[in-house]
């Protein structure tokens, strides 16, 4: 039982989380690009992400495994980020340091969302075991390639005073 539930139904709840997390924060992302502000959006990011990583430390284990690792480097990056939102209405470098951190906080997610389909799709899992096949590689290297490329556009964006990416919090 891990806080009153089944493992199973913790592990929904967690997928659950991390899968609205990843679809806000896509969100999140679409309105860095446009120059739209989605301030509901950012916060159910923000609390969906924290409460994801959160939430992974909560499952029984016996040593550190790699989603420890991503979850504490996720929990680091998400301090700053939240920082600079909401306490530092980004001014200044804040701007910059929240859009960067809000994308690598959501490429975090979504490394964990292609890792865990490997893992458990049986298709993904034939096409490479150990997660160390061609097939995993690229799928890894491909979404890395695209998150520096959104964070480059929404970085430029972000410096152009007609496109805003987010208006400080009011």
């Amino acid at each position: 039982m891990i806080l009153g539930m089944s493992l199973a139904t913790f592990t929904f709840v967690h997928v659950l989380i991390s899968l609205l997390g990843i679809f806000s924060g896509v969100v999140v992302a679409y309105g860095m690009l446009s120059g739209k502000q989605f301030e509901k959006w950012t916060t159910f990011f923000l609390v969906t992400t924290v409460a994801t990583s959160v939430s992974g430390f909560a499952f029984p284990f016996e040593k550190v495994l790699p989603s420890h690792v991503v979850g504490t480097l996720s929990l680091v990056v998400l301090v700053p980020t939240i920082l600079a939102r909401y306490v530092f209405h980004l001014a200044g470098a804040w701007r910059w340091i929240y859009l960067i951190g809000a994308l690598i906080a959501l490429y975090f997610n979504v490394f964990v969302l292609i890792v865990q389909t490997f893992l458990k799709v049986p298709v993904f899992n034939a096409l490479a075991p150990t997660q160390s096949e061609p097939p995993f590689v690229v799928a890894q290297l491909f979404l890395l390639a695209l998150f520096i490329f959104v964070a480059t556009l929404a970085v430029k964006k972000s410096r152009h005073p007609s496109t805003p990416v987010i208006a400080p919090a009011r």
